[in-house]
């Protein structure tokens, strides 16, 4: 039995062996496995992402995150010795002005110039945070420095990956839109285009939201105690047709369904604050663990997690503690495939 107010970072561990982490997506899209729990029983049915439909009914509502992932991982040179630089921007600060990573850190102190793309980007360090990390102010000669970074940029791939990814748009769902996040909201990219196109054609509604995923998603909990974690702060943003279709949706007694732990947060995030979900942007560490009453969701599509990571105690917190971690070992036992080109876990109403 889980002591709630007691949790522990090592409860929430689980024994993953290293080939089950997918290192490439799978094609197409939506022929990825999907566990399906039930969400008040834990009975599972091993399923293809492609039979989603299946378990939806009309009426129904899905959530999904429409940020994209910037490509911001660059390559370059210090202007003055050439030597090897390499940047990851993490936040938009100002027009061309962006917090950022690099390494080697030592060569980046305020005021080293860094060339990029053969002169195609440049850069100027402005300040170092507390942190260790920089903010950097871009120079480019032509379009702007999201279109520069389309030329040059790699994809911040999360850490466990090692293989090239071939095709960039993989690391991206293909409704995404707004640009912003320095991961991607990985439940979602098993739709395809058709599926969606089909999913609506059966009297289900689709509605988004924005959050901006930065990279403490991937930040491990270092506390022993689960509630001395603080969470990463995120820009998230809930239009007004999102809103009001929310709204319907729980009026008719149809289920709102969250597509990825980054739409559960920003739903639940804007009814902790202003009571139900309304039109609104703002930023949001909300950290939900097992105990947290959810206000919004009745389903969730989400992948496989981290051992001891926030995503996992999400789940842990909609799901149950046991019923997911009991999911977990079904899932590690049928060789389901992990993380972010891994397989799909749905959590049925």
């Amino acid at each position: 039995m889980l002591d709630i107010n007691n949790m522990k970072r090592s409860d929430f561990f689980y024994d993953l062996p290293q080939e089950l982490i997918a290192q490439t997506p799978i094609e197409p899209r939506n022929a990825s496995r999907m566990l399906v729990v039930d969400r008040k029983s834990g009975e599972v049915e091993h399923r293809h992402f492609y039979n989603l439909c299946d378990y939806l009914r009309e009426g129904d509502l899905l959530v999904l995150n429409d940020s994209r992932v910037l490509p911001a991982r660059i390559y370059g040179e210090r202007e003055d010795t050439h030597s090897f630089i390499e940047f990851l921007l993490l936040e938009q600060r100002g027009t061309d002005e962006w917090e950022i990573l690099c390494r080697p850190g030592k060569k980046a102190k305020v005021g080293t110039r860094f060339v990029f793309g053969g002169g195609k980007l440049r850069a100027e360090i402005t300040d170092v945070l507390e942190d260790g990390n920089r903010v950097a102010r871009f120079s480019y000669d032509e379009g702007n420095i999201y279109s520069v970074l389309d030329e040059i940029g790699q994809m911040p791939l999360p850490p466990y990956i090692t293989e090239k990814l071939e095709d960039k748009e993989r690391y991206q769902t293909v409704y995404s839109h707004e640009i912003g996040s320095s991961a991607a909201p990985t439940a979602g990219l098993h739709f395809t285009k058709e599926m969606l196109a089909d999913i609506e054609s059966r009297g289900v509604n689709i509605a988004y939201v924005t959050l901006h995923v930065g990279l403490g998603t991937f930040r491990p909990v270092k506390e022993d105690r689960v509630l001395d974690h603080k969470m990463h702060s995120e820009h998230y943003e809930i239009p007004e047709r999102t809103a009001q279709l929310i709204a319907e949706t729980k009026a008719k007694g149809g289920r709102v369904i969250a597509v990825g732990t980054t739409s559960c947060r920003t739903l639940e995030a804007a009814a902790a604050l202003h009571g139900s979900v309304i039109p609104c942007e703002g930023r949001t560490e909300i950290f939900i663990y097992p105990g947290f009453e959810f206000k919004v969701l009745d389903g969730l599509i989400t992948n496989f997690h981290l051992p001891e990571s926030t995503l996992i105690m999400l789940v842990s917190a909609f799901l149950g503690y046991d019923k997911t971690m009991s999911a977990y070992r079904t899932a590690v036992a049928e060789k389901y495939r992990f993380f972010s080109f891994g397989d799909s876990m749905f959590i049925k109403p």
